[in-house]
């Protein structure tokens, strides 16, 4: 994954985005393993959903949870839920490679 080191991009207060599979990281920001892990499968969901795709439901699905008045609109999104759930996995690459299509929706 390439990594680009800013201080614009992504806006204060946040640490990093994923564009299209390019991490976009703060100044200062420790890049760790876990948050690879964490990108790399939002990479995976990107490509899966032709990336336009993924960012039109992840945006609908965020804004249909702070409709809600969701306190978790963020953490709730079925796109984060499978990222934090196997961010910590010690073989990722082996969960990527055998990750099923749409996994964000199946648990």
């Amino acid at each position: 994954m390439k990594i680009i080191r800013n201080g614009i991009i992504p806006p204060k207060g946040f640490a990093c985005i994923n564009l299209f599979g390019v991490l976009w990281v703060r100044h200062g920001v420790s890049v760790n393993d876990r948050l690879l892990a964490h990108e790399a499968i939002h990479t995976a969901q990107m490509r899966e959903l032709a990336y336009v795709g993924f960012y039109i439901i992840y945006v609908l699905e965020w804004l249909l949870r702070l409709v809600l008045h969701t306190r978790t609109a963020y953490s709730g999104l079925s796109f984060e839920r499978e990222a934090y759930a196997h961010q910590r996995d010690k073989h990722i690459d082996r969960y990527l490679r055998t990750r099923k299509r749409f996994a964000q929706w199946r648990a």
